[in-house]
């Protein structure tokens, strides 16, 4: 993205509200708090938000702090790889019954 005029927010602002809204609603708090131990992150959600809504009112230069924050966002969602490592071909064994059809 070009800097000044052409830079553009990589979503719509209805984007960030809606990802506010669900971060800060009590049910993803519970799944959260359950899973986690601790209280959502939605800070930086409502800051996206803000920045959004800043540049379309405004197209201030402050409001390119969205840009680095979805960065962040991409750089943290490539930091983990796959959990699977994706097959080639299948195991030369794949037809064969499973081992607990063999019991009966």
């Amino acid at each position: 993205m070009a800097e000044g005029g052409g830079w553009q927010p990589p979503r719509p602002c209805e984007a960030y509200r809606a990802e506010w809204e669900l971060c800060s609603s009590a049910g993803h708090f519970l799944r959260h708090y359950y899973v986690h131990g601790e209280r959502p992150a939605c800070e930086q959600w409502r800051r996206d938000l803000d920045s959004c809504r800043e540049w379309e009112e405004r197209r201030s230069a402050e409001a390119q702090s969205l840009r680095e924050s979805e960065q962040a966002r991409v750089r943290a969602a490539r930091k983990h790889g796959l959990v699977w490592a994706p097959r080639q071909s299948p195991p030369a064994d794949w037809h064969l019954p499973l081992p607990q059809d063999n019991d009966r």
